[in-house]
C-alpha cells in the first residue's frame, strides 16, 4: 500500500521533470511547430510574423497560416543576426527577449533533481522486496523463528527412522531439562548431523525434536548466508547465535548444510575460493567454539553430501555426532505408510504390507506423494474411497511415467513388445524366485517405454550373492533373448535394459571382486576427476571380463526361454488380448504351462562369492523406442 501510495508522486515529479528541462520544450509555446531559422526569415519577410518571443537559444512567436489566417505559434533555434532586430521593426513586429529561464526555472533546474536521485533511491530501498534490502537490517539473520503452538509434529509422527529417534530422544530429555542431565558432569554434543539421502525425512525429525521438547525453533537454510557482498554471511551466522542464546532452550536448524560447510579450498582449481563463503564458514566454526551446550542451544544440521562438508566443523567439539537417516526398509516403508493413510479415505482392501513390498526403494516423501497420488487418481475415476487398483496405477505412475493410451502401436510393434515383457517374466519366475512379477503391460508409459514389467522383492535384502547377480542380468537381457529367439534379429527396444546390464556386470568386476581372472581386488577408481590410475592391461582385462559375464546371463536366458516356450507363448497371447497381466493371471499361467525341471545354470567358475551391501532398486524392464 506504501508503494502504491508514493507513486503518484514519483509521476508528478518525472512530470515536471519532463516538462522543464526536456530540450525543445517550454511553459510558452507548448505545442508549436517547429520552423528552420531560413523559413523563419522567409515567414519574417512575406508579413506573416506577428509576434516574437527571443530567448537565450530559440525564438518563439505567432504568425498567420495561409489559407485561413489562422494564427499559429512557431519557434526556431537562434542564431546571431545583427539584422534581425531592424527586421523585426520593419516589419511591424511585436517582439520582446527574456534573459535565462525565470526564477522558477532556475530554481528548479538544480533542487528537480536532487529531489528525483532521492525518491527513486527512497523508494527502491524502502518498497523493493517489502524491506529486505533496507539497510538497517542488511546484515540481521533470516531463520524462521516456530514456536511449541507452531510445531504440532511429534515422534509419533515420523517413521522408518527407529534408530535415529532413540539418538535424538536424548536431545529431547537435555532440552526439557539440562541440569538433571548433566548432574554426572556430561554435557550434549554441541552439534548434531543429520545425512541421509534426499525425501528421507531430516528437516522432518528435527520439527520432530522441538515438538517434543517445547522450545523455540529456528529454521534457516545453508545457502541462505551466502550473499553478495563479503562479511554479511558472517553477519547473519552472529545474529543467528545471538537470537538463539536469547530465546535458549531452544534448537538452531540449518537446512542443506553443504551449501554453508563446504570444504575450504575446493575452488582453488577454479580460480580460487570464494572469500564469503570461507568468511561464513569461519565465523560458524568460531560460534561452534564460544558457545556453551549447557545453556540450552542444541545445533541441528542436515545434508545428503557429508563427503564434501569441511573436516574443521566435523571434528569433536562441533559436530559431535552424525546420526544416519537412511531409506526406510520394508517394516519402516508399512508404518510411513500407515501415518499417511490415516490423512485419505481408503478401502479396507489397502494393505500397507503389500504397498511396502512393492515400493522398495522409496524414501518416505515418495510414499507420501504415492499416496496422494492414488488418492487424486480415485478422484478423477469417481470413486468413493482409494482403492488397491489406485495405489498400483499410481505406483506404475511414479516409477514407470504417465500411461500413453492414445499412442497406438501396429500390430507387429505390439507382437514384438509383448514378446519382449513375457521374455522377462519367464526368466525371473524361473531363476529369480526371491522377486513376484506383479505386473507385466503392453501400454506405453513415458517418454520412451512401450511396455513394462513390474516386480516386487519378497523380502529386503542387503547382500546379494553373486548368483543372484548374474540372475539379475539374465532377467535384464531376457526381453533381447525372447526377441531374437522369435524374430532371428534384435530391435532398438532393449537399449535401457542393456545399459543396466552392463552397469551391473561391471560392478561385478570393478567393485566387488567377482571377476575370474582379476581375483578378489577392487578396481574402482574416483571419478572426480575421471583420471584412470589402472594399467592398459589391466582396463582390457575387466572389458573382457564384463563381456563374458554378459554373454554368460545371455546364453542363460536363451536356454531358459527354450525351456519355458508355451510359457511365453501363452503369456503373449493374453497380453495381445488384455494387454495387461497381473500376478494372480501370471501365476495361474505359470501352473498349467510353467515346465518343470532345473535349467542347470551353469554359473561362471568363481573363486569367491560375495555381495553388494545396499538396497536393492526397483525392478523397470521398459521396453523401449
Amino acid at each position: 500500500m506504501r508503494a502504491r501510495r508514493r507513486l503518484p508522486l514519483f509521476l508528478v515529479l518525472l512530470a515536471l521533470w519532463w516538462l522543464l528541462f526536456t530540450p525543445g520544450r517550454s511553459l510558452v509555446g507548448t505545442g508549436s511547430e517547429s520552423l528552420p531559422y531560413s523559413s523563419f526569415l522567409d515567414e519574417l519577410e512575406q508579413g506573416r510574423v506577428t509576434s516574437v518571443l527571443i530567448r537565450e537559444d530559440r525564438i518563439e512567436g505567432t504568425r498567420w497560416a495561409p489559407p485561413f489566417r489562422i494564427s499559429r505559434g512557431f519557434r526556431t533555434t537562434r542564431i546571431e543576426d545583427p539584422t534581425l532586430i531592424e527586421r523585426l521593426r520593419s516589419g511591424g513586429v511585436r517582439f520582446d527577449s527574456v534573459v535565462g529561464g525565470g526564477w522558477v526555472r532556475e530554481t528548479f533546474s538544480w533542487i528537480l533533481p536532487l529531489l528525483f536521485m532521492a525518491g527513486f533511491w527512497w523508494w527502491m530501498l524502502r518498497g523493493i522486496g517489502r524491506g529486505q534490502t533496507q539497510m538497517g537490517t542488511i546484515g540481521r539473520s533470516r531463520a524462521r523463528v516456530y514456536v511449541e503452538r507452531d510445531l504440532p509434529v511429534r515422534f509419533q509422527d515420523v517413521a522408518g527412522v527407529d534408530e535415529a529417534k532413540v539418538e535424538l530422544r536424548e536431545v529431547v530429555e537435555f532440552l526439557k531439562d539440562p541440569v538433571r542431565y548433566g548432574r554426572l558432569g556430561g554435557r550434549m554434543p554441541k552439534g548434531l548431523l543429520l545425512v541421509g539421502p534426499p525425501g528421507t525425512g531430516k528437516t522432518l525429525l528435527a520439527r520432530a525434536v522441538a515438538g517434543e521438547a517445547e522450545v523455540p525453533f529456528f529454521s534457516i537454510n545453508g545457502s541462505e548466508f551466502v550473499e553478495l557482498f563479503v562479511g554479511l554471511g558472517a553477519a547473519r551466522v552472529r545474529d543467528l547465535f545471538e537470537q538463539a542464546r536469547k530465546t535458549a532452550p531452544c534448537i538452531i536448524f540449518i537446512d542443506e548444510m553443504d551449501a554453508l560447510g563446504k570444504a575450504r579450498g575446493l575452488g582453488a582449481l577454479s580460480g580460487g575460493a570464494n572469500d564469503e563463503k570461507e568468511q561464513t564458514l569461519n565465523q560458524l566454526l568460531a560460534e561452534l567454539d564460544g558457545f556453551d551446550p549447557r545453556g540450552g542451544v542444541v545445533l541441528l544440521a542436515a545434508t545428503n553430501r557429508p563427503e564434501i562438508l569441511d573436516p574443521a566443523l566435523l571434528r569433536s567439539g562441533r559436530f559431535d555426532r552424525q546420526i544416519l537417516i537412511d531409506m526406510p526398509d520394508r517394516k519402516g516403508r508399512e508404518d510411513i505408510l500407515l501415518i499417511h493413510l490415516r490423512k485419505v479415505n481408503h478401502s479396507d482392501a489397502v494393505d500397507a504390507k503389500v504397498l511396502a513390498g512393492l515400493t522398495t526403494g522409496f524414501s518416505g516423501a515418495d510414499l507420501a506423494n504415492l499416496v496422494n497420488e492414488a488418492a487424486l487418481i480415485a478422484t478423477r475415476r469417481g470413486a468413493t474411497q482409494v482403492d488397491p487398483v489406485d495405489f498400483t496405477a499410481a505406483v506404475e505412475r511414479m516409477v514407470g511415467g504417465l500411461e500413453r493410451k492414445s499412442r497406438v502401436l501396429a500390430p507387429d510393434e505390439k507382437h514384438r513388445v509383448a514378446i519382449h515383457e513375457m521374455g522377462h517374466a519367464t526368466v525371473s519366475f524361473a531363476l529369480d524366485r526371491g522377486k513376484a512379477i506383479h505386473k507385466v503391460t503392453i501400454i506405453p508409459r513415458g517418454i520412451s517405454a512401450l511396455g513394462y514389467t513390474m516386480r516386487r522383492p519378497m523380502e529386503d535384502r542387503t547382500l546379494i550373492a553373486q548368483s543372484e547377480l548374474e540372475h539379475q542380468i539374465a532377467v535384464l537381457l531376457g526381453g533381447r533373448a525372447a526377441e531374437t529367439l522369435r524374430f532371428k534379429e534384435a530391435s532398438t527396444g532393449a537399449a535401457d535394459d542393456l545399459l543396466k546390464a552392463t552397469e551391473v556386470a561391471r560392478a561385478m568386476v570393478e567393485r566387488f571382486g567377482m571377476g575370474v581372472d582379476l581375483g578378489p581386488a577392487s578396481w574402482m577408481h574416483d571419478p572426480s576427476p575421471p583420471i584412470s590410475v589402472h594399467s592398459e592391461e589391466i582396463r582390457k582385462r575387466i572389458d573382457e571380463e564384463t563381456i563374458r559375464i554378459l554373454d554368460h546371463a545371455y546364453g542363460l536366458a536363451v536356454r531358459t526361454l527354450r525351456h519355458h516356450e508355451r510359457f511365453v507363448d501363452a503369456g503373449v497371447s493374453g497380453l495381445l488380448e488384455k494387454e495387461s497381466l497381473d500376478e494372480a493371471e501370471l501365476q495361474a499361467l505359470w501352473k498349467i504351462h510353467g515346465e518343470p525341471g532345473s535349467i542347470a545354470p551353469q554359473s561362471l567358475d568363481r573363486v569367491q562369492s560375495g555381495g553388494p551391501s545396499g538396497r536393492p532398486e526397483p525392478e523397470n524392464h521398459p521396453h523401449q523406442a
